[in-house]
């Protein structure tokens, strides 16, 4: 039965079952668990990070830029719009299983505007990167 998204335990929910899907898909379930040492702090920062952007609580700590430029250079810049795309499907699909109601609708505006921002950020800094000249 899908339910409103109304507080913390929602999103924890939300965001545990929606890594168990991204961890087990095969073209980009590797890009996170290569990555991911702890997946218990991950989700629980993820959880901070989802319920900051909903609620605007104040407990999400960090930088999604500078976390996902460094995953790209990890992966030598393989990271494309095709990732980000499998990555909002899966979101939208447990948002839609699970939930229903505005916030539902919100989170995935914000989910999509967010990886536009992210995915346009990792492009800047492959630009920035290559401009860096070689050391002698």
């Amino acid at each position: 039965m899908r339910k409103p998204i109304e507080n913390r335990a929602d999103i924890s929910y939300l965001v545990h079952q929606f890594y168990a899907k991204i961890r087990a898909d095969e073209e980009i379930g590797f890009y996170f668990n290569m990555m991911i040492k702890d997946w218990d702090t991950h989700l629980e920062k993820l959880t901070d990070f989802w319920e900051t952007n909903l609620f605007a609580v104040k407990k999400y700590k960090g930088n999604p830029h500078v976390a996902h430029n460094e995953v790209d250079e990890h992966f030598n810049e393989k990271i494309t719009s095709n990732e980000f795309g499998i990555w909002l499907n899966y979101w939208f699909q447990t948002l839609d299983e699970h939930f229903e109601g505005e916030n539902v609708e919100t989170l995935k505006r914000r989910a999509r505007k967010m990886s536009t921002f992210l995915y346009m950020s990792m492009f800047k800094h492959r630009q920035k990167e290559s401009e860096v000249p070689p050391e002698s």
